[in-house]
């Protein structure tokens, strides 16, 4: 037993680092991903940027609270009648930890990171047009987009948590399509 022991907080420092990563690597592909569009972008482009980063922050949120919530013995059921997307979601119920951390801290923090130097974009080219160096403006803008985030996330968290199961397995389904978590 004593090995069981000492290979759990390898296997966890393996998980630390392997977040890290994957951090790192998705941070810089969003990023650059929204100043190539960015780039040169007008406003109603630039505010749908934001949007699109704000709504995946709140869909991956509603995942991981979801993922935690979910009960498994309704997918062990599915899965015993092959139901599509159930192997999937007890890949994901398995791995509720990694699931929730990977859902919440990495894809939601680097979208409200990426969202927050997005209105900034947004803050500076408003100023431009209007001849202004105003902090209310970057005041206003960053509050909107605080409130936007943090409102949908607490809608979200009640959806998450009264329909896992259903939130559960459309993910799933969608993690079939490339193989994760199926055992073909």
């Amino acid at each position: 037993m004593a090995k069981k022991d000492e290979s759990k907080p390898q296997s966890y420092s393996r998980w630390v680092l392997r977040i890290f990563l994957m951090s790192v690597a998705l941070s810089a592909l969003l990023s650059l991903a929204s100043g190539v569009v960015l780039e040169g972008a007008g406003y109603a482009l630039a505010v749908a940027v934001l949007a699109a980063f704000v709504a995946l922050g709140i869909a991956f949120d509603v995942l991981g609270v979801a993922v935690t919530a979910a009960d498994a013995r309704v997918f062990h059921s599915m899965a015993a009648h092959r139901e599509r997307g159930a192997r999937e979601a007890l890949f994901l119920l398995k791995n509720a930890e990694k699931a929730s951390s990977f859902c919440n801290d990495v894809v939601g923090d680097i979208c409200g990171i990426v969202s927050g130097s997005t209105a900034a974009v947004i803050v500076v080219r408003l100023q431009e047009r209007f001849d202004t160096q105003s902090i209310l403006l970057s005041i206003a803008v960053t509050a909107l987009i605080s409130g936007l985030t943090i409102g949908g996330k607490a809608l979200g968290k009640r959806l998450a948590i009264s329909r896992s199961t259903e939130v559960v397995l459309r993910a799933a389904k969608l993690l079939r399509l490339f193989h994760i978590g199926s055992k073909r």
